[in-house]
């Protein structure tokens, strides 16, 4: 109701002359015993509103909020110390990006290079890339089992994904499932030697990577194919490119024999 009107027809309505007076009256009552049980009670009336929607907007929250671990802690998790330190560590770079695909949702949680950085690793001389991705449905509907249906492999810009990916780059992981979320924790041989170029990380259903599942458009630029229709996401790592290495990445190919 507009107000005026409304202050209009409140004002046409009849009170009896002593009104003002009996209204005093009851209120100064009320100031004795049980003084306050009118106002709690109004109180109390105007409240459960809003407590109501306060409980509706928390449910909503948390059946939509996914808390993930974060890099450090999925290290953790693997019992690797040294390596959730080096996660924390300025050198890290924490992404956490997210893409929905095929009903899950992707996440790219953090990048870490270094030598000796991994309570784990065998190869203490030599530098390694550590990634932490996760897979969890969409729906939230729990991930029962950390499978390796997925693949999950660094790609770059210039060169054949069937040229430097997981498998030609030595990679390993370690998987485990937390709360319905599997998380991955992968390591490879550094991937700071192809910092000068654009360098991604795929994460698809699939096996090694080829021209089934990849194109390299002519500018060096890696996308999934057009008729690829299965669960995936491409995230690009942002490297900084003061690291690279053209000579470790000529030695790379000649240790493995394969073409750029």
């Amino acid at each position: 109701m507009n107000r005026d009107k409304y202050r209009e027809a409140f004002n046409a309505v009849p009170f009896s002359e002593d009104f003002q007076q009996r209204t005093v009256e009851r209120l100064t009552r009320n100031q004795g015993d049980g003084k306050d049980e009118f106002m709690r009670a109004t109180r109390r009336f105007k409240a459960l509103p809003i407590v109501a929607a306060l409980a509706a907007i928390l449910t909503i929250s948390a059946a939509a909020v996914v808390l993930w671990l974060t890099p450090s802690e999925t290290a953790q998790m693997l019992d690797d110390p040294l390596l959730a330190e080096a996660f924390e560590s300025e050198d890290a770079i924490i992404l956490d990006q997210t893409t929905e695909s095929g009903g899950y949702t992707f996440r790219l949680a953090g990048v870490v290079s270094g030598e000796a950085i991994s309570d784990h690793t065998e190869d203490l001389d030599e530098e390694k890339t550590y990634v932490v991705a996760s897979l969890s449905h969409t729906d939230g509907t729990p991930i029962e089992e950390a499978g390796f249906d997925f693949v999950f492999t660094p790609l770059v810009a210039g060169y054949q994904p069937r040229s430097v990916n997981t498998w030609t780059l030595g990679g390993g992981a370690n998987a485990f499932v937390h709360e319905g979320v599997a998380y991955y924790l992968y390591e490879f041989e550094t991937i700071e030697k192809f910092a000068d170029s654009t360098v991604y990380f795929a994460m698809y259903e699939g096996g090694v990577p080829g021209p089934d599942t990849f194109s390299m458009a002519e500018d060096g630029s890696i996308s999934f194919v057009s008729d690829y229709d299965g669960p995936h996401a491409l995230f690009t790592i942002p490297l900084d490119e003061s690291k690279a290495d053209p000579e470790a990445v000529a030695q790379f190919f000649e240790e493995t024999g394969f073409k750029p």
